[in-house]
């Protein structure tokens, strides 16, 4: 068996997006059965620098263009989180301990009649405008840490 500790963190993009009333996207996975939300986010292309991942993955998930939204900030650094044990060896065939993640905020500027979630490769069969703080509460439990990071890197922009 690897151990988990060697292995690196998978280079990804994430996306908090914003409307009008400073309500953030959220989905809920296809590929989850439990009630857990999540921002969208994803792997990076070989070569693919962090923003063009963004750009990438959200149009990918939600259907939503660059050409829909603004970016508003960059974290100042990558933000990590780890899997929990029992996925190391099921998600990315095994080759990551998690991900290490630049992520972006982003102001939707269209209407909720722009967010398609029936795209070429759906990820997600719900989604909702919450109240930022209400992210680590919704997320799989491996994930709060790095949504209060999340949190706290945009709070500023955010209003609250």
């Amino acid at each position: 068996m690897t151990d988990t500790a060697t292995l690196p963190y998978r280079p990804a993009a994430g996306i908090m997006l914003i409307n009008a009333e400073g309500m953030v996207w959220v989905g809920q996975r296809i590929d989850n059965t439990l009630e857990a939300w999540q921002m969208p986010q994803g792997g990076l292309d070989k070569g693919e620098d962090a923003l063009e991942g963004a750009f990438r993955e959200l149009e990918e998930e939600t259907g939503i263009p660059r050409s829909l939204v603004e970016v508003i900030a960059q974290s100042r650094q990558e933000l990590h989180y780890d899997l929990p044990a029992e996925l190391v060896g099921k998600l990315w065939k095994g080759r990551y301990r998690g991900q290490r993640q630049t992520w972006f905020l982003m102001r939707f500027l269209g209407s909720d009649a722009d967010i398609v979630l029936e795209t070429s490769h759906p990820e997600f069969r719900a989604w909702q405008w919450i109240e930022p703080r209400r992210l680590p509460e919704l997320i799989v439990p491996f994930k709060v840490a790095l949504y209060h990071a999340v949190l706290e890197e945009f709070g500023a922009h955010l209003g609250g």
